[in-house]
């Protein structure tokens, strides 16, 4: 399969769009995150609301939770999330670095084909 060379400007603009995309899909992983995780320290951890937004935002940030867990509810929750807040970041460094190594991948891909 032949490929025609594509302006620069419009593999630029393919890259932040792509960026763009994969930028927006992160933030919106991360507010959902947020959500969830401020509701249930509320709920299980009985915690106050902003309370349990620091503890869902720390976690999130990799920072860990702040304050103490009283109830047994609040610690097996703030344990799963912590888990998942793992992932999440490991998830979000994905998306974000993807489109990075595609971009590099093609401009190696399209040297190759310069040189033949």
């Amino acid at each position: 399969m032949v490929r025609s060379q594509a302006q620069p400007d419009s593999v630029r603009r393919h890259f932040l769009q792509h960026l763009g995309r994969q930028a927006l899909w992160s933030t919106l992983l991360v507010i959902g995150s947020l959500i969830v995780g401020t509701v249930g320290f509320h709920t299980w951890a009985k915690q106050a609301w902003l309370d349990a937004f620091l503890n869902a935002s720390m976690l999130l940030g990799g920072m860990g939770p702040v304050g103490e867990f009283r109830n047994a509810p609040g610690k097996l929750f703030a344990a799963l999330y912590a888990l998942y807040a793992g992932l999440v970041f490991l998830v979000v460094a994905g998306l974000l670095i993807a489109p990075v190594i595609h971009h590099v991948l093609h401009r190696f891909h399209m040297e190759d084909t310069k040189q033949s």
